[in-house]
């Protein structure tokens, strides 16, 4: 059969396929995806266990008329495709290409933008309570999964829509899957189904006995208080009906038609809000994706270059295993990210002193400081992303009671192809201003290393932020030591200039020094090591001598490390200061590298910069020569 893929430019063209087609087009969709997302990097399970349904909801609702809000926006792959996106689906994730989640700047079908688990149903109420206020008439569907309904957000946003009765779909795509398998109570129940097949079987094992029977067909229709019993002793049906939901499912994900009938009824239905269970599985048509389905949950990319050393995420894992043999009152805390941060391999070792909490990262900080409370040293491991979302629980429930919480910030800085909503360019500006809180970042992996020793001896507050990727090759000491806490180091001595930088800038702005050596220019440079507290005598000592001072962070400029470095020196006379970071606004996806080249943040940028803020000192080469 021809590619059916290839005649579709719209939802409109999806109305008038066949059945036949219609499976077609899931094969030439899932073909597609496989093709480009092993290329580019992307959320492969978690699209590909959504095609049929991004079909159903098509063909159902009428885009962009009717709202399609996707949970995170990473199964939206399929949907991309159906809506005009389809010939530029090979730019996924690339610097200028399609995002890799929902952006309602790139279409008008993404109704709302996304990369943040939990948040469907409550911008689903929104946008529904807004029509009903304007007098509008379309509809609201919200697709959540992923272990996204393991969100207090998401839970939130059901006790409201069932306590207004809100006209909205919810649409649970259960897979018993986030990144690992889903955790909690809620996500417990939900498996007790999907992974028993007793309800499948009562029910398809009476229809066969009764429809053999005189007019047994008409009779099984009609039989729904039947069915329901059977539902009902099976399946949680009255946790969503006492949230004020009328409950549609459970209803295979792999099957189109299926699902245009429950959609189609949740559509017509007017007399609240409806939650259709959608049962589907994870890496759906591509063998190595369903049978590693956390692997292939998302793909880094041909971008990422791998140099053969660890990434910061393994270094944190093995020091981890190192600190937790020698101190059981550690523990270590996960918000659905076992794998990611590599706490997984510090669980196979003490199972009982690691906790994933699930899409819960306000309630993983606070369970942290609960720990805290009664002695034990507890490890909140978290991406720079994700943790802005406990910032209240990180000020009020650790900081206010000076806990010894550790927070272990992954994916600090640029992170890359996945883009605005996931780059940890915020963390230094929205922690610095904290009190109590001790603010870390390593130059470089032993260093690291170092510093989580000191944040375990440091009976107190600390986040040690690290970059995605690889470290840089740097053997680690076989034995750690304690640094002293707001202390940095001279790495390079010199008298033109001092560039003060701080954790994955530092190796960049050794090598812009050389750059500038290599020109004449004598640079000093220090490692900053820590945003909080700074090293003021350090900073102040450096500044009144060189009276040329450069800042280098990897975060935004407004409240970051430049800017306490600025305060820090404001009361010094006739010192100038150039902050070089990011500027205020979002990052957009791209790979690492060029990225950080186009906010002059690798050594030829940093560089550059310099010699265009300080041009007295450009006394041996014109400017352009830095780069030539």
């Amino acid at each position: 059969m021809a590619n059916i893929l290839e005649r579709i430019n719209s939802p409109a063209d999806l109305k008038n396929l066949t059945q036949p087609e219609l499976n077609q087009l899931a094969d030439d969709i899932r073909a597609e995806m496989v093709t480009t997302v092993t290329k580019t990097g992307g959320h492969l399970a978690s699209s590909l266990g959504a095609v049929e349904l991004s079909i159903a909801l098509h063909r159902v609702f009428n885009s962009p008329k009717d709202k399609i809000v996707w949970d995170v926006g990473h199964q939206s792959y399929a949907h991309k495709m159906l809506t005009g996106r389809r010939e530029r689906f090979d730019t996924l994730r690339q610097h200028h290409g399609l995002s890799g989640f929902s952006d309602s700047a790139e279409s008008p079908h993404d109704a709302f933008g996304t990369g943040h688990a939990s948040t469907s149903v409550s911008a689903s109420m929104g946008i529904a309570m807004a029509r009903d206020l304007a007098g509008d008439d379309f509809h609201v569907a919200a697709i959540i999964g992923d272990g996204a309904l393991t969100g207090g957000m998401a839970l939130e946003g059901l006790n409201q829509a069932g306590h207004l009765g809100t006209k909205i779909i919810v649409v649970l795509n259960d897979n018993a899957m986030a990144i690992s398998p889903s955790v909690g109570a809620v996500s417990r129940t939900l498996n007790s189904l999907t992974l028993d097949p007793r309800y499948y079987r009562a029910k398809e094992g009476a229809g066969r006995v009764i429809k053999r029977m005189p007019w047994g067909t008409a009779a099984w229709g009609s039989m729904h208080r039947f069915k329901s019993g059977i539902k009902e002793m099976l399946i949680p049906t009255r946790l969503w009906e006492s949230l004020g939901f009328k409950y549609v499912g459970p209803v295979d994900g792999h099957n189109v038609a299926d699902l245009e009938s429950a959609l189609s009824k949740a559509r017509d239905y007017s007399h609240g809000p409806v939650f259709i269970h959608v049962v589907t599985t994870k890496g759906k048509g591509y063998e190595p994706a369903e049978d590693d389905c956390i692997k292939f949950h998302g793909l880094s990319g041909k971008y990422n270059i791998d140099n053969g050393n660890l990434s910061y995420s393994e270094v944190f894992g093995q020091t981890m295993l190192r600190l937790f043999r020698e101190n059981e009152r550690l523990v270590a805390i996960s918000a659905a990210m076992m794998e990611g941060t590599c706490l997984n391999m510090v669980a196979e070792e003490f199972p009982e002193r690691v906790f994933d909490v699930g899409i819960c990262e306000q309630h993983a900080v606070t369970f942290a400081a609960g720990l805290a409370t009664q002695g034990y040293i507890p490890i909140v491991a978290i991406y720079s992303t994700f943790l802005q979302r406990a910032f209240d629980q990180v000020l009020h429930d650790v900081c206010i009671q000076n806990l010894p919480v550790i927070f272990a910030i992954d994916r600090a800085g640029i992170v890359g192809e996945d883009g605005k909503t996931h780059q940890g360019t915020f963390d230094l500006s929205y922690l610095s201003c904290i009190p109590n809180l001790v603010i870390a970042a390593p130059k470089d992996e032993n260093e690291m290393s170092h510093l989580l020793y000191t944040a375990v001896k440091a009976g107190r507050p600390v986040a040690v932020r690290y970059p995605r990727g690889n470290s840089l090759g740097v053997p680690i000491d076989e034995h750690l030591r304690e640094l002293p806490l707001g202390k940095g180091e001279v790495l390079k001595h010199g008298d033109d200039l001092a560039i003060i930088a701080i954790g994955s800038a530092v190796a960049p702005s050794m090598q812009a020094a050389e750059l500038l050596g290599s020109k004449g220019l004598d640079c000093a440079v220090i490692n900053a090591r820590f945003a909080k507290p700074l090293d003021s005598d350090l900073i102040t000592e450096v500044a009144s001598r060189i009276m040329r001072v450069v800042t280098v962070e990897e975060n935004v400029l407004p409240g970051g490390f430049g800017s306490a470095v600025l305060s820090l020196l404001s009361s010094v006379a006739d010192i100038s200061v150039l902050p070089i970071g990011i500027p205020d606004g979002f990052v957009e996806h791209g790979p690492q590298e060029i990225l950080r080249a186009n906010y002059g943040l690798d050594a030829e940028g940093i560089a550059h910069r310099i010699l265009s803020f300080f041009p007295e000192i450009v006394h041996i080469s014109p400017l352009t020569k830095i780069k030539g």
